[in-house]
């Protein structure tokens, strides 16, 4: 297991991601391509390039998730403008299950489905909600394991500190 150090804590991911910290002495690497099946489209992770991009990986029936996006849509709504987009990524492996989520907690964001599971898999998720911000240029830089309440202010930091770049 490796260790990623961000601004916000530390998190373990499995050898095959490691991630560079917000520390800028250490490389990043660039984040995995994904294909994204939007209700309306289909564009892949990559399509984003030029934009800080929080990624979100959420499930319905995780708690923390609930807390998390009204928080994303603030981000979204603050930033967007900034260059900064939310794209989520849900992984219930029913559709109406994120579908009635939504209708409780709507994203003013871009939300993927992915009830296989495939992006999952790729990024190697270890745990509900996990969230990536991924630089300007592709790169993968911050990791976040589960959502703190508390830790708010330090995450939007991190996305003041991207958009800086």
């Amino acid at each position: 297991m490796g260790r990623i150090r961000t601004l916000a804590g530390v998190i373990s991911v499995s050898a095959g991601l490691l991630l560079a910290s917000a520390n800028p002495a250490v490389a990043a690497q660039p984040a995995p391509e994904l294909v994204l099946n939007l209700a309306s489209k289909q564009v892949n992770l990559s399509d984003y390039k030029g934009q800080v991009v929080y990624l979100d990986f959420w499930a319905s029936w995780c708690k923390p998730c609930q807390r998390s996006f009204p928080w994303m849509n603030d981000m979204q709504a603050k930033y967007g403008e900034q260059g900064f987009t939310v794209v989520a990524i849900n992984l219930d492996s029913e559709r109406r299950l994120a579908d009635e989520f939504l209708r409780k907690l709507p994203a003013h964001f871009p939300v993927a489905f992915d009830p296989q599971g495939n992006s999952a898999q790729t990024y190697k998720l270890k745990g509900m909600p996990t969230s990536y911000l991924i630089d300007k240029t592709g790169q993968l830089r911050i990791a976040h394991q589960g959502f703190h309440i508390e830790k708010q202010a330090s995450y939007e930091q991190e996305i003041q500190g991207l958009l800086a770049e």
